[in-house]
């Protein structure tokens, strides 16, 4: 049975975090175009909620930006590495469309946007072993999407791995292929991510809502785990 599991390291250095966990079984995740209009308007939608998180003259200065900007200058990270969050409200920002990828992505997205909050997901049966979120040794293999050579992670990044290598780099910064959500993708476990009190509460939002979303929309009722430092791991597949 596989678990998904945060290092005691972790917690030294974020101590009041929180990751929601939704685990997926016997998921259609098959693209249909005749629900692209409803995955785009979920998007939309999402786009349109997330422009509550901004507002600040200076992008960065957005509590919803800078806050994770500042947790990961508490660990090694690659030049440039940002929070998913950041990268999907800097779209807002700027404007541009979100246009569909397959229904699991287009929801966990919507969300994300939705409650400003990082979200992500892997496909159940390409993670070998166990699934950890701690700091890493350095040279565990990487590969992004489109990526022909490694990438590895650095000694004491934070990120998420299996026996294999990296699976999420930085939090949930960049994907890796091998494991990414794909239209075969028949079980996954989706994250939530939160590091504090008000980043709890809207993450505990955003987890019910995801449930119910993937629930209407592809009829698959998924199980809520929530990790803490009182309760490091959980079973997922």
């Amino acid at each position: 049975m596989k678990k998904m599991m945060i290092d005691s390291e972790f917690w030294n250095i974020f101590p009041e975090a929180q990751l929601n966990i939704l685990v997926l079984k016997d998921l259609d995740n098959q693209v249909n175009e005749e629900d692209d209009a409803t995955y785009q308007q979920l998007l939309n939608d999402g786009k349109k909620a997330a422009t509550s998180f901004l507002g600040e003259a200076v992008f960065s200065q957005n509590q919803a930006v800078n806050e994770w900007r500042e947790a990961f200058k508490l660990f090694k990270t690659k030049k440039g590495a940002r929070s998913s969050i950041e990268a999907l409200l800097k779209r807002v920002d700027q404007d541009r469309e979100f246009n569909p990828i397959n229904p699991l992505v287009d929801i966990y997205n919507s969300v994300s946007l939705t409650y400003g909050v990082p979200c992500g997901g892997e496909d159940l049966e390409t993670i070998v072993g166990d699934l950890h979120l701690g700091k890493a040794r350095g040279g565990e293999d990487f590969f992004p999407l489109g990526a022909e050579t490694s990438s590895p992670a650095l000694p004491d990044e934070i990120i998420y791995y299996d026996e294999d290598g990296a699976i999420c780099r930085c939090f949930n910064w960049r994907e890796a292929q091998r494991t990414m959500l794909k239209e075969e993708t028949k079980n996954a476990v989706l994250v939530i991510e939160a590091l504090n009190q008000e980043q709890i509460e809207r993450a505990n939002e955003a987890i019910t809502e995801l449930q119910k979303r993937v629930q209407k929309y592809l009829g698959v009722t998924g199980v809520i785990t929530k990790l803490t430092k009182e309760n490091t791991e959980v079973e997922i597949g």
